[in-house]
């Protein structure tokens, strides 16, 4: 149901934009993507999926401390798209970038979404 797309190969200190877009407006249990928060996660090779950044229902925005300052998320209502602007982007950012919707709990957490897309790639080269 969701899915994500922009991700590519870049060099440090370019810019990247993800979007995410959801093929159904409304999910099973009756939300819609308007009353839906949406989170951006990444996994790098051998590590965990670690929280990005994630945008309320209220558009409220949370990112972690790693991006903060250099990527921005933000979500089109009317098009059921969320988007992760990466600007100034560092190797380290290397990774599969996930969206993912969420009806409750902390938007930091994995445990708290509901719904995942597969997952796009970007490379950030040195």
């Amino acid at each position: 149901q969701l899915v994500e797309s922009g991700g590519g190969l870049v060099q440090a200190g370019k810019s990247l934009r993800l979007s995410c877009a959801a093929s159904e407006r409304t999910f099973s249990n009756g939300r819609t993507f308007s009353t839906t928060h949406w989170g951006w996660f990444r996994q790098a090779p051998g590590k965990e999926r670690r929280f990005v950044a994630a945008i309320e229902r209220s558009d409220r925005t949370w990112y972690s401390d790693s991006v903060k300052g250099r990527f921005t998320i933000s979500r089109d209502n009317a098009e059921s798209t969320v988007s992760l602007q990466m600007n100034n982007l560092e190797p380290e950012d290397t990774a599969v970038y996930y969206c993912a919707a969420s009806f409750s709990g902390s938007l930091y957490y994995t445990g708290s979404y509901d719904y995942w897309g597969n997952g796009t790639l970007v490379t950030v080269s040195s």
